[in-house]
């Protein structure tokens, strides 16, 4: 019997402006990033939440975002006369299909964190049953995975809810040439520092990225010139929630390497800020590089659903 087609719903958004970064202050640079501006998302359909990662198509418009309930998000922005941020279409949202074909969805076997784009496919990573599924794109939504890449971390070595947690796609013409890149969330080598790897290309091997305790990372995107962004959340009782965005040089990033990189942003909670999960590189027709970071609510009255936006300031 042929399997059922994945369960798909139009889910309506409600937008709310931000305008302030930073609460009760003009403010606009922070660190290496000017606040452009941004949106708390909210909708009375329970399906919106717990997005992990987030990518943008060409047109700076349109994204696909994946949640850790094992769900594709599609949808766009919208802007203000001023180019600000003002609210997202409605969003379709879609049970993903796993490599026998069935889209139920189990925590376990669909823990999708991870998200890129690449030459007529989509990259998916999962913690828990760790793996990095390929998809076809167009299609990717009705479609089981074509292939799953080799993530050369031992996958012992990766933890059940703190595996890999960012796919990434280096530009072509850089020192990656187009390589993968994974990086865990809090999966350590013997010196204590965050596994990561270069799936394909000349740089192909694994690496370890310098953690800055107490902050986890949770996804992270390509510039133009090969340079990659991290983004790290912290999370304590003591001490709230954080954000960290680090930058660390093409060049560094090769087999064998301990990386470490440039805070370009630092926040806490005297910022608007939340359970910051998935950020996303949008270069702009002028040459501007923007930065968009996502939260993830986690299906919570707590937390909100947040997307941000940057320039970066050379």
């Amino acid at each position: 019997m042929a399997a059922s087609p994945p369960h798909q719903e139009t889910v309506r958004v409600k937008s709310r402006q931000i305008e302030s970064f930073r609460f009760s202050s003009n403010q606009k640079q922070f660190g290496k990033l000017e606040f452009v501006g941004g949106i708390e998302m909210s909708s009375s359909n329970p399906l919106l939440g717990a997005i992990s990662s987030i990518r943008f198509r060409p047109d700076r418009k349109s994204f696909l975002a994946v949640m850790d309930t094992g769900h594709w998000v599609e949808g766009a922005v919208e802007r203000d006369g001023k180019g600000r941020l003002a609210g997202i279409t409605d969003l379709t949202i879609t049970s993903m299909i796993d490599q026998q074909g069935r889209s139920e969805q189990i925590k376990k076997r669909m823990d999708c964190e991870g998200l890129a784009l690449r030459d007529g496919q989509v990259l998916a990573s999962y913690e828990r049953n760790h793996r990095v599924d390929v998809y076809p794109d167009p299609g990717f939504a009705q479609s089981k995975p074509t292939a799953t890449l080799p993530v050369l971390i031992p996958l012992k070595e990766l933890r059940s809810n703190r595996g890999l947690e960012t796919v990434a796609v280096s530009p072509k013409e850089s020192p990656l040439a187009g390589g993968v890149v994974v990086v865990s969330e809090l999966s350590f080598d013997k010196a204590d520092h965050i596994l990561a790897a270069v799936l394909d290309g000349p740089r192909k091997g694994t690496f370890s990225v310098k953690q800055t305790d107490p902050f986890a990372i949770t996804d992270g995107a390509f510039l133009p010139n090969g340079d990659l962004l991290l983004l790290e959340r912290r999370f304590s009782f003591a001490e709230g929630i954080g954000m960290q965005i680090r930058r660390f040089k093409a060049d560094d990033i090769k087999p064998g390497a301990v990386i470490d990189g440039e805070v370009l942003l630092n926040a806490d909670m005297g910022y608007q800020i939340d359970n910051m999960e998935g950020l996303d590189v949008v270069a702009q027709p002028n040459g501007d590089i923007h930065v968009i970071v996502v939260s993830d609510d986690n299906h919570s009255i707590l937390e909100r659903n947040l997307m941000l936006e940057f320039k970066l300031v050379e």
